[in-house]
């Protein structure tokens, strides 16, 4: 009697024909987005009139909801600069509304968000930090603009426009704008938060003008030493007002004049830096505080504080909002987790992102295992994905005061997870479900490495230099013998000889180093004078190897002796991730500041491959080892983008059928 074995033939046994073909359809040859929800949120604004319509704007653009953001989309037509920092509505006609952004000025939509102009006539500094509207003739406008201060000093103002935005003028000059606030009941009153450098230190204040910027005086707070980020002024008592600030909240009960701490409640241990404000506009005794740590409320206008973020603790709150209509319902947007909301008057917080995506992604991992689940690492959280991207999850979140940079798998043990931060390499054995450090070099672990076939031992790349364990994370060694240079921001493995492994360098561009004896020794390879981001070698010949530098791609063809450059094609040359197709490692894929390139040539030619990708920073790459046609990206303010790739050579992997005897 016979038997009929069927074998799937992968790796070195991968029998496989190639096809040309150029299919484009839904994640065919085009991006999707797949998350995970959430990301950095600047600015919340509600409509007056049917406060059910919302937007967020993020850094990937303005995203709108319908349904009190249970759901999001992005409204980004026309929008071609999309560091959104400040949304404001038309009072009156609430489908009209201005954007502010940080590279590209103001934008206004007359649309409710379907479509977007740029309206900077005026405006010398289009780095616009904050907009307010007057409520009561809601064509005049205000725009701050807060152009950082580099080696030289900036100058930033307080612009003003009387039709729409349709033109700019020019009303303040300071070094710094952060917040504006116009009296509700006389609009020509304008407070605008400033402040003064002198390249070394900054003075902030708070300005006043009373006669809509012809006239400024100016009042400190808290010695002006002080970062003031909020403002906001009670609806039904507008000579008091509030400022957030970098110590807390302070008051003003005269108009702006004398400034008054009220932080009673707030963390004593907290560095309680304030980043937004909310007033209950039915009862303004009752206010709001989004912290780096949080909320706050007060009921009795700022005199006490109670922690009000059950659901939202140690999340860093850029902005509030409140529905005007059902005060008890509020927004929160955070820094690196979306939206949340709270029905109950912040009584309790929940997640409220779905369709929001401007994740800023560090890492991307696949379990090599079982291919369905990712991992995806951002600067403060750790998502799971079980499912291909279709849902996740968060594993890690901030409150350990780590920010997070790189992340590895365990390839034999997959429940085993190295997550590298500013300080220290943590690991998890429960497949991201709790984790615990494990080496504490204070320093910060910019690359790690594992071994494929002994993964008790592992490297870490860090400021410093490369160190190694070898008992799985429990101790660690320097081993830095030879090495030029000591940040290190890529490591690669042989995966047949994992004795050898190679070390992208950084801060001071010396290339790559290679290693013969688990690190033991290091000696420069051919590639000098270069930044390496990105490391990949070949799986089936690791003699050929490939670095991804600020000055393109350089291949090696024999372990590293000599380099040359593969950039025909490449527009965008500085390279910060690559990936190969582990069973036609022909294809290649580079990961830009401008976007994915693909080469079917091992990187004799590059051809971008973009279509749907609407965040061309990527930041990580990953091809899924079971069907490395499909793809994935890690971007820099839009999460994670996946495709199935047809294009070029597509590689098949045939069943082969083998009979055997009893």
């Amino acid at each position: 009697m016979k038997t009929l074995r069927t074998v799937i033939l992968t790796g070195l046994l991968g029998l496989f024909c190639t096809l040309q073909a150029g299919v484009v359809s839904a994640g065919v040859n085009v991006w999707t987005s797949i998350g995970p929800g959430g990301g950095p949120v600047t600015t919340l604004a509600i409509d007056p009139f049917i406060p059910a319509t919302l937007y967020a704007g993020t850094g990937n653009g303005v995203y709108k909801s319908t349904d009190s953001g249970e759901t999001w989309a992005g409204v980004n037509q026309g929008l071609t600069q999309k560091d959104v920092q400040s949304l404001v509505i038309d009072p009156g006609t609430p489908a009209t509304l201005y954007a502010g952004t940080l590279s590209g000025g103001v934008y206004k939509s007359t649309n409710g968000g379907g479509n977007w102009k740029a309206v900077n006539l005026g405006l010398d500094n289009t780095a616009v930090q904050v907009l307010a509207i007057d409520p009561i003739t809601p064509t005049i406008l205000y725009a701050g603009t807060n152009l950082p201060a580099g080696e030289w000093i900036v100058s930033n103002s307080v612009y003003k426009s009387t039709n729409g935005g349709e033109s700019w003028s020019e009303i303040l000059r300071q070094n710094g704008i952060s917040a504006l606030a116009i009296d509700p009941a006389n609009p020509k009153i304008l407070y605008a938060a400033v402040y003064y450098t002198d390249g070394d230190f900054a003075w902030w204040s708070v300005c006043k003008t009373e006669d809509g910027g012809e006239n400024w005086d100016t009042y400190s707070i808290s010695a002006g030493f002080n970062p003031i980020a909020a403002l906001a002024i009670d609806p039904l008592t507008p000579t008091t007002l509030y400022a957030g600030t970098g110590n807390g909240v302070y008051k003003s009960t005269d108009g702006g004049v004398i400034w008054d701490e009220v932080n009673a409640g707030f963390d004593p241990y907290s560095p309680n830096d304030v980043r937004a404000l909310a007033i209950d506009l039915a009862n303004p005794a009752t206010l709001y505080a989004g912290t780096d740590s949080g909320v706050y409320k007060s009921t009795d206008g700022g005199m006490y504080w109670n922690a009000a973020d059950t659901g939202i603790e140690a999340i860093l709150v850029n902005a509030l909002a409140i529905n005007p209509a059902e005060p008890a319902i509020l927004y929160a947007g955070t820094s690196n987790s979306g939206v949340f909301k709270s029905t109950d008057s912040a009584g309790s917080w929940s997640a409220s992102s779905t369709g929001l995506n401007s994740t800023k992604i560090k890492d991307l991992v696949i379990d090599p295992i079982t291919p369905t689940t990712l991992y995806a690492l951002t600067w403060s959280e750790v998502y799971k994905s079980t499912n291909r991207g279709e849902s996740w999850a968060a594993k890690y979140l901030y409150g350990d005061g780590y920010v997070l940079t790189v992340l590895a798998i365990d390839p034999v043990t997959t429940s085993t997870l190295y997550m590298g931060t500013n300080t220290c390499v943590l690991k998890s054995i429960d497949g991201g479900e709790n984790w615990d450090p494990v080496f504490m070099p204070l320093t910060e672990v910019l690359a790690l490495a594992i071994d494929p076939l002994t993964p008790t031992c592992l490297y870490a790349g860090t400021n410093s230099g490369i160190y190694r364990s070898l008992d799985g994370g429990d101790s660690w060694d320097p081993v830095n013998n030879g090495l030029t240079d000591t940040w290190i921001y890529a490591l690669a493995i042989d995966p047949l000889v994992p004795s050898t492994l190679y070390a992208g360098t950084g801060f001071e561009g010396s290339g790559v180093f290679k290693s013969t004896d688990r690190g033991d020794h290091w000696s420069p390879t051919g590639l000098t004078e270069s930044e390496v981001a990105a490391l990949a070698i070949d799986p089936l010949v690791p003699a050929t190897l490939y670095a991804g530098t600020s000055l393109g791609i350089f291949k090696s063809l024999n372990g590293g002796d000599s380099w040359n450059p593969i950039n025909d094609g490449l527009t965008y040359t500085s390279v910060t991730a690559l990936a190969i197709d582990p069973l036609a490692p022909a294809n290649l894929y580079a990961g830009t500041y401008g976007g994915v390139y693909q080469s079917s040539d091992g990187g004799g030619s590059w051809r971008a491959f973009n279509a749907g990708l609407s965040v061309r920073w990527v930041t990580s790459l990953a091809t899924d080892p079971s069907t490395p046609a499909n793809l994935y990206a890690g971007t820099y303010g839009g999460g994670i983008f996946t495709i199935h790739s047809l294009n070029g050579m597509l590689s098949i992997y045939l069943p082969l059928s083998l009979y055997t005897g009893d």
